[in-house]
């Protein structure tokens, strides 16, 4: 004779996968449900839908939000750690952390008053000496990159952004 459990549980195979795709859900359910629509004011009078200030965060948000329920999923179908994982994350040293803030704390601090690109290039720099970047020509990408970023904000996407240090 066989008997049914009624209660009946999902077997979570992976616990950080999942908790990491909660949060995210949580954080981006708040971003496109909460904080996009009260805190970032369209015009009146919009020509077309995608030049709305709104669009590009409202994007993001369900994107965040398509990642996270994936993530959840990948957390309860895909079995934990093991030894011929590739999804295994393998820390870096305290030195690499900090400079990763320094440059984050370097490009937010800068931002204004050196403007985007100078304040893109050295925290990219950073963010280059932090890893093991060792080929001497992909340090040109740290002056191309955030000029290129720079001008695709300013001149496609119309977002004003300071180009040059404000004593220029």
């Amino acid at each position: 004779m066989t008997t049914s459990d009624p209660k009946r549980r999902v077997k979570i195979k992976d616990m950080g996968d999942v908790i990491a795709g909660v949060v995210l859900l949580v954080f981006a359910l708040v971003l496109v449900f909460y904080l996009v629509p009260n805190y970032i004011n369209e015009p009146p009078i919009l020509q077309n839908p995608m030049m709305s200030p709104q669009w590009l965060p409202r994007i993001v948000g369900w994107l965040i939000v398509l990642f996270s329920i994936l993530l959840i999923g990948q957390g309860l179908l895909i079995s934990g750690p093991s030894e011929d994982d590739e999804r295994s994350i393998e820390k870096g040293s305290p030195r690499r952390f900090f400079m990763m803030v320094v440059a984050l704390v370097i490009y937010v601090a800068l931002f204004e008053s050196m403007g985007a690109v100078f304040s893109g290039i050295l925290a990219t720099l950073v963010l280059f000496v932090a890893h093991p970047v060792r080929t001497w020509w992909v340090y040109s990408m740290a002056f191309l990159f955030p000029i290129v970023v720079a001008l695709l904000f300013v001149e496609v996407m119309n977002v004003p952004l300071p180009m040059l240090p404000f004593w220029l």
